[in-house]
């Protein structure tokens, strides 16, 4: 089920029932009657349909407790994503996934937010729900913070256009954090850092074009408190660290 002014989340449904039935909640018969009853939220809804799907990053609320699968069965993963990759499960155009660099992991895990085809960095993936929820919603303002390059300096008193936000088709952007780390030497590009606390789609390129500086290059090289590693290549993935998840539920408030 999904939230309104939320990012898309590819989809691998599942019946509410089995997934009520799954977290221990009741029997799958039971966990039908509770549905009718309504008692279940799906991302602050009432659901009382029977024939409702839902995806790993749906929040569900039975009454008025947050859903928690066993913990034994999250997984967590960080992902150097490359370019020429989609964030998906599954595209219809056959074009290549994210999922196809994780097939030797055991557990079905699903990207938490998205990079576009032609951004690499840090990408999350994992089947915990209820953290992918918390880290894609806007009250919760996790950080992202990406490297760029363009073609030429870009003027200080243009840099504080995207510190104040700018303005976009979609609205005028939260105020931005940005700092030049170009390398220093002859024929170094201009690279920037920008951080932002919003999802929108494409909403980096979109804002240096705003202000005249297109993107030649972008990746994510920060999502709230992980950090992508250096040693990581494109395309490798690694299992995070119990500290880095405890940090990053800490992030979203969950204990």
């Amino acid at each position: 089920m999904k939230r309104k002014n939320e990012q898309s989340v590819p989809r691998q449904e599942e019946r509410l029932q089995k997934v009520l039935a799954r977290a221990g909640v009741a029997s799958r018969r039971h966990a039908e009657e509770i549905i009718l009853q309504g008692r279940v939220q799906v991302n602050e809804e009432v659901v009382q349909a029977l024939g409702t799907k839902v995806v790993p990053t749906d929040r569900i609320v039975v009454d008025g407790l947050p859903l928690q699968l066993p913990q034994k069965e999250y997984a967590y993963y960080l992902l150097h994503k490359p370019t020429g990759y989609i964030t998906s499960v599954i595209d219809p155009q056959g074009r290549k996934t994210v999922m196809d660099l994780m097939k030797t992991i055991p557990q079905r895990v699903y990207p938490v937010g998205r990079l576009d085809y032609d951004t690499s960095g840090l990408l999350l993936l994992t089947n915990d729900g209820d953290l992918a929820h918390r880290l894609m919603h806007p009250s919760y303002g996790v950080e992202k913070t990406y490297r760029v390059e363009v073609g030429e300096k870009i003027p200080e008193q243009v840099l504080k256009r995207l510190e104040k936000g700018v303005i976009l088709e979609d609205g005028k952007t939260a105020p931005a954090r940005v700092k030049e780390v170009s390398q220093k030497g002859r024929g170094s590009v201009p690279t920037y850092e920008i951080t932002i606390h919003e999802g929108r789609n494409r909403q980096v390129r979109r804002m240096f074009k705003t202000i005249g500086f297109p993107l030649i290059t972008l990746k994510r090289i920060r999502f709230g408190s992980l950090q992508l590693d250096h040693n990581l290549a494109p395309g490798a993935f690694r299992a995070l660290s119990q500290t880095e998840i405890r940090q990053l539920r800490q992030t979203v408030k969950l204990t």
